[in-house]
């Protein structure tokens, strides 16, 4: 049954412990979400809830905070918890448990994640000194129940959150084998972002005459941007990488999460984006759990422009910053669609979904737009000219930023400008200027840009200088000058997004030098070697070191192997 009650609109209407409603005042939460204000009510009154609710919804404080007012009105007795959350991975629960740890603070509430991949000792210490709620993955769980350290029997309220994920990942018997040790006499609340019938199914057994809850998907007013656009590109699968790669060059997302169907599409698409230098890693369920912590924390830092997953590997992500999701392939069913892009397009901003379509496959996208009643465009494949366009705007963009906050700082090079001025047009001099700054007009792009080639036929090229098949490239147009040659090291390399054009460009603003004075550049995962002149190493050296590369302070010294 679904609750006919009308829906809170402050917290203090909810009837919250008064502890709880100055937490939520501190933290800034300022009225209830919609989840919130449909799940509280029955939950604080004892009743199961069943609820579709996505990810970013607010649904964390709708179960947690019954949960707390709970607590605070009979506190727990004994080292059992009152409450056990069980999740679908290790950083949901971590991020869960910090949450329901905020929300409880004011009442003393003791909180602690249980999952695999960290000490069982710390965690079975933990747990003999008592805990009042416990946020666990079910594999975890159902070991710490097996050696009797974890003890359901106080447990008032059970709470399954991501239900169809945890499913998915193939927790069905454990989270069977711990329903059937906690108390009969429980609450139970279960959500879930999609209602398959599996879920109906365990929500049936389980669930006793359950509020069942659905929050519908915001919607846009007529006239307003959509917070997510969504576009389609109709491709064959052998041109997939290609075309994605063009794609990402013409988007150029700050972050964005890339879904793939198996773990081995997964590693080669990272490897293909690596290779057009890209900053990528993978995730999928044969990563190490510190290969997966590395990548999340490189993630959170924004030191990634994308991240390659599987769906059950991406499980619990949330990412705040996500500017594009991407199918790589049409999910299987609209509600995956919905679940995936749901993901970006979140606190005002507006988000981007991109979905690669094979032929065959069109079909699915119009059942997508059905389901949802939400249009996707199909857009057509960046060709070459696409993405030199893209480059010589990014190049104008550069030139106007430089002009409008660096004007003072062109003195010493209008000399040059004025002596060649005497001889050429002065709009062909400033045009021969952006032709040099332009990657695409010296040939350094792929072999693909020279001629007639199919949109999707060959992977586009990264922006920015291209180095050539030995993994070197000169500055464009110019060439050392004669004599002994330095090698400089610099602590920064691929991972970092570096590229040969940002070295030039460092070297030849910071240490005050021509162009032509640079020599080979060499870009590396974690390093780059650069060449110039003996006579101006040292000044380079100095320059670079004071002011960084890219507003970013890295080693730079002599390459001792030179």
């Amino acid at each position: 049954m679904t609750s006919g009650k009308p829906s809170p609109s402050t917290f203090a209407s909810l009837s919250l412990d008064p502890r709880l409603l100055s937490a939520l005042t501190a933290l800034g939460y300022e009225e209830p979400t919609p989840i919130q204000q449909q799940a509280i009510p029955p939950l604080l009154e004892g009743r199961d809830v069943l609820a579709q609710a996505a990810t970013g919804t607010g649904k964390t404080a709708a179960f947690a905070l019954p949960i707390l007012h709970a607590i605070a009105a009979e506190p727990t007795k004994g080292a059992g918890p009152a409450a056990l959350i069980l999740v679908p991975t290790r950083e949901l629960a971590m991020q869960l448990a910090e949450a329901v740890h905020r929300y409880g603070k004011t009442i003393g509430v003791r909180v602690l994640p249980v999952y695999g991949g960290a000490s069982m000792e710390s965690q079975l210490r933990a747990l003999r000194r008592g805990v009042d709620v416990v946020v666990a993955t079910p594999g975890r769980a159902l070991d710490h129940v097996n050696r009797k350290s974890l003890n359901l029997d106080g447990i008032r309220t059970l709470v399954l959150d991501e239900a169809d994920e945890m499913l998915d990942m193939g927790f069905a018997e454990d989270l069977e084998a711990i329903l059937a040790a906690t108390p009969s006499a429980r609450q139970t609340a279960l959500f879930s972002a999609t209602l398959p019938p599996r879920i109906v199914t365990i929500a049936g057994k389980h669930l006793k005459n359950p509020v069942r809850i659905a929050i519908a998907r915001e919607t846009t007013a007529h006239g307003k941007l959509p917070k997510v656009r969504q576009t389609a590109y109709v491709v064959a699968r052998g041109h997939k990488r290609a075309a994605l790669g063009r794609v990402l060059d013409l988007e150029s997302p700050t972050a964005a999460l890339v879904f793939c169907r198996t773990r081995l599409e997964v590693d080669d698409l990272t490897e293909f984006l690596k290779g057009q230098g890209l900053r990528v890693e993978a995730l999928h369920g044969g990563i190490s759990q510190g290969e997966r912590d590395r990548v999340m924390k490189k993630l959170r830092a924004g030191t990634l422009e994308l991240v390659v997953a599987t769906d059950v590997a991406a499980r619990g992500l949330d990412i705040g910053h996500l500017s594009h999701v991407v199918n790589y392939d049409v999910p299987s069913s609209p509600d995956v669609y919905v679940h995936r892009i749901g993901r970006t397009g979140r606190a005002g901003r507006e988000g981007v979904a991109i979905t690669l379509a094979e032929p065959r496959e069109h079909w699915q996208l119009k059942n997508i737009e059905r389901a949802t009643k939400q249009k996707i465009e199909i857009g057509s494949v960046p060709t070459v000219a696409d993405l030199r366009a893209r480059r010589l705007e990014l190049t104008r963009a550069s030139l106007r930023e430089s002009l409008l906050s660096d004007a003072g700082g062109l003195d010493a090079y209008r000399v040059v400008v004025e002596s060649l001025a005497e001889e050429f047009d002065p709009l062909d001099v400033a045009a021969a200027a952006v032709k040099l700054a332009d990657p695409s007009a010296d040939g350094s792009g792929s072999a693909g840009e020279e001629h007639e080639i199919p949109a999707v036929a060959v992977a586009p090229p990264p922006a920015g200088l291209r180095a050539g098949k030995d993994g070197k490239s000169g500055p464009r147009g110019g060439r050392p000058r004669d004599g002994s040659l330095a090698s400089i090291f610099i602590g920064s390399g691929r991972a970092d997004g570096l590229r040969p054009g940002d070295l030039v460009g460092a070297i030849v603003k910071l240490a005050k030098v021509h162009p032509r004075e640079v020599g080979s550049i060499q870009i590396a995962e974690r390093f780059s070697l650069v060449e110039v002149p003996e006579a101006i190493a040292e000044d380079v050296i100095r320059a670079l070191r004071a002011e960084g590369v890219r507003r970013k302070k890295v080693t730079v010294r002599r390459d001792k192997e030179r």
